[in-house]
């Protein structure tokens, strides 16, 4: 019996010898091919750079993997206790792996499988960091090995808090979130201290299979996952049975976060990124968690989108109906596969198909199911008959009026851009590149290399009044014919409307944007200057030196226009645009300040001082002061008298200048009020004539006018600044004389003092300010 006993033994001792050497030689096997897992130490994920506006609200993000990193110390319990009831219970207890677990597991397992049921896992929370981090998602008995082996030695080598602060920023949890704290935002829009046990418990049940328990896509699988979750919190006693009951009796209220503002600011968004990419490169704005502080003003960006769509839809919409986008067959899944023709939702319009018309109108039915009418009686614009707008089953957009009644709509085929500038700083305040990102990227704004047309004219004028010329010196407006070389024809430039008008003021020359007048200035001042002066102005890097240049025929964008504007209203300085305030790097610290200005001797003034502190620039002096302001009392008397008079009736401080180039193939108005400059231009892509009579006037400015309508207040609009050096006095306004009894219209006129010396043979002294009240009286 004894020696029975004995080889029992001896072979259950060679059976653990065998089964020890077994598991010691595979995790010698697998030891030397296990990543190195140490790095977990100070890793920290990929975190998303957050974009703000000039106020602080976030207004977009840049991620490979939506993330906000969250340190230990600031989850709270309810998703702590939520996520180990949901993954790993033991968490807190285990080395790694946990045997009972395993056990647990493979019990349940038999049964599943004799009942065909889905076979569950057994992995801790540790092994799903080992593998997440350090391994692939292949489903191997290999791989389960490596974990565990990893599993182990990270418990070693981090603490409990550090692991599960690593699984809980990690994890997706389905909608393009990864970790607890983007995925709140994206539920429940709110922040992980905000969330209580039923929110929780739904995102503790996310990891298991994200997609299959989206509430967004499965409300009812993702509550029984939830219920699941919430009965384990029960049973660990996190919760009572009271709190139990009332959870699972409520239902998922899912609150996802609005991203309007984030439609109608996309081109400014888009400007931004391609800048910090070129310059700090892909991985590091979409992995390091950047804080880009931009100058964008959400309020005025949205008036600005909403100006440019209403300005195209109007030109549009005087061109007629162009037709539907599609015609198809009615079914009952119709508005299937529609994503195509998908606008931003801040439009406000729908998708619907035709199907049925009658002598006053069409029933529609929405993308959305809703059932609707549009009226013939609102679709003069459409410059069609009833039976050639639609056919049964035509894709159209439209916009709901109230109730059943919808309004006919049609995406422009033209496109344009505005942008808002701050003309002291250069910070650009708003820019909307197009009528609908969705439908094209291309910016209009920075892009778009276009003519400006007579808009480039303030700057012939601006030279001239640099160069001996005053607002009221008289040019000639006659025929004139140059030669621009020996290979090119003879040029022969005509005002528009093709009349003369003989010897005009300077100002004139403006008001009405008289080309010949232009040009003859041109002349005088001679090429080389005025290439020199659009350099130093930005406006153009490399201008020919043709005499055309003067009318606005070589090319610039829209921004660069626009930024040249603002030494009109700053006093003759140079601004660049700025679209990036401040970066600051995940830590706060400031890897980038786009600041000219300065606070000159701030340290040496105490807060008991009567001194103020005096902010300074290192803008550079294009021009003089003087110049600057004559040339926007001259764009003043565009919005008085001259082509941009439609801007009158709004009754406030306003100067700008239209431009129209060649067939009217482009048009444009900047336009300033006292502390924001606003450029328009409207083009198609593609260039072609806008149409007869589509003018500057007629197409851009009802932008501007908008835009300005809806932005802008008395108070906001203050009266110019007058520069020093500045006098002012009352001269005819047909000769540009000192008024006297004789004269027939006169106004107030500025001059820089030596020039009334020099013309108007008269006592500086005794030559008294005229306020600018005074002024507006006159005008």
């Amino acid at each position: 019996m004894s020696s029975i006993i004995k080889k029992v033994a001896s072979i259950t001792v060679l059976i653990m010898l065998i089964i020890l050497v077994g598991v010691f030689s595979i995790l010698w096997i697998y030891s030397n091919k296990l990543p190195d897992y140490k790095f977990l130490k100070n890793y920290k994920p990929p975190v998303s750079s957050k974009l703000y506006s000039g106020n602080g609200v976030l207004v977009s993000d840049f991620s490979s993997e939506k993330r906000i990193f969250v340190p230990f110390e600031a989850i709270p319990n309810v998703l702590i206790n939520s996520f180990l009831s949901a993954e790993d219970k033991n968490f807190f207890y285990h080395p790694g792996v946990d045997a009972k677990g395993i056990v647990r597991a493979i019990k349940n397992n038999i049964k599943n499988a004799l009942k065909s049921k889905r076979l569950e896992g057994a992995s801790t929370i540790t092994q799903q960091v080992a593998k997440n981090f350090l391994l692939s998602n292949e489903v191997s008995f290999d791989r389960k090995i490596k974990e565990a082996i990893l599993a182990f030695r990270i418990e070693r080598a981090l603490s409990k808090e550090r692991i599960l602060e690593l699984y809980l920023n990690q994890i997706y949890l389905g909608e393009g979130s990864y970790g607890i704290a983007s995925a709140s935002l994206r539920y429940f829009d709110k922040s992980i201290n905000e969330l209580n046990y039923s929110e929780a418990a739904l995102l503790a049940a996310l990891p298991k299979a994200p997609s299959r328990y989206n509430p967004y896509k499965n409300i009812k699988l993702a509550k029984y996952r939830r219920d699941l979750v919430l009965k384990n919190l029960y049973e660990n006693q996190y919760i009572d049975q009271n709190l139990l009951n009332e959870l699972i009796n409520t239902d998922i209220k899912l609150s996802k976060r609005q991203r309007i503002y984030l439609e109608d600011s996309r081109y400014y968004v888009e400007d931004v990124r391609k800048k910090i990419i070129d310059t700090y490169g892909f991985d590091k704005v979409y992995k390091q968690g950047f804080n880009i502080k931009t100058p964008i003003d959400l309020n005025l960006q949205t008036k600005a989108s909403a100006a440019l769509r209403k300005g195209l839809e109007q030109y549009d919409r005087r061109r007629g109906w162009r037709g539907s986008l599609k015609n198809i067959k009615i079914t009952n899944n119709w508005n299937k596969n529609l994503d195509k023709f998908k606008l931003e939702k801040s439009l406000g319009w729908e998708i619907a198909i035709i199907k049925k018309i009658n002598k006053f109108e069409a029933n529609i039915e929405t993308e959305n199911n809703i059932k609707g009418k549009i009226k013939f009686e609102n679709l003069n614009w459409t410059r069609k008959n009833i039976g050639e707008l639609f056919k049964v089953g035509d894709l159209v957009y439209v916009k709901n009026i109230n109730q059943e009644d919808y309004e006919l709509k049609q995406l422009p085929a033209v496109n344009g851009g505005i942008v808002v500038m701050d003309p002291f700083t250069g910070r650009v305040l708003a820019m909307a590149g197009g009528f609908s990102f969705n439908k094209s990227e291309y910016n209009r704004v920075t892009q778009a290399k276009r003519q400006p047309g007579s808009a480039f004219k303030p700057f012939i004028y601006a030279l001239a009044l640099e160069n001996n010329f005053t607002p009221s010196t008289l040019v000639l407006d006659a025929p004139i014919v140059l030669e621009q070389g020996s290979d090119l024809k003879m040029w022969k430039p005509e005002n528009y409307g093709k009349k003369f008008y003989g010897p005009s003021t300077l100002r004139t020359g403006v008001e009405k944007s008289r080309n010949l007048m232009t040009v003859r200035i041109a002349q005088e001042i001679g090429l080389n200057k005025i290439t020199n002066f659009s350099k130093k102005l930005k406006i153009y890097e490399r201008p020919e030196e043709l005499m055309s240049i003067s009318l606005g025929s070589a090319e610039t964008t829209l921004l660069k226009m626009t930024s040249a504007y603002s030494s009109f209203v700053n006093g003759g300085k140079l601004v660049r645009p700025i679209f990036i305030d401040r970066i600051q790097d995940s830590q706060g610290k400031t890897i980038f300040k786009n600041q000219l200005r300065f606070c000159k001797d701030c340290d040496l003034i105490s807060y008991t001082s009567e001194n103020l502190p005096q902010i300074k620039n290192n803008y550079k002096q294009i021009f003089s002061p003087q110049t600057a302001y004559q040339m926007t009392s001259i764009l003043e008397g565009v919005v008085q008298r001259g082509t941009g008079k439609k801007l009158k009736d709004l009754n406030l401080q306003l100067a700008g200048k239209t431009g129209t180039t060649n067939k009217n193939t482009d048009a444009w108005f900047i336009g300033f009020t006292s502390n924001l400059v606003i450029g328009v231009y409207v083009g198609f892509d593609n260039p072609r004539t806008l149409g007869k009579f589509e003018t500057g006037s007629k197409t851009a400015l009802p932008i501007f006018k908008e835009f300005v309508k809806n932005s802008v207040n008395n108070h906001e609009a203050r009266p110019f600044k007058v520069a020093k050096g500045i006098k002012m006095m009352v001269v005819d306004a047909s000769t540009g004389k000192k008024a006297d009894s004789n004269s027939k219209s006169t106004i107030i006129e500025s001059f820089k003092e030596e020039k009334i010396a020099n013309n108007y043979k008269i006592d500086i002294d005794n030559i008294g300010d005229v306020s600018k009240t005074n002024i507006l009286k006159f005008y």
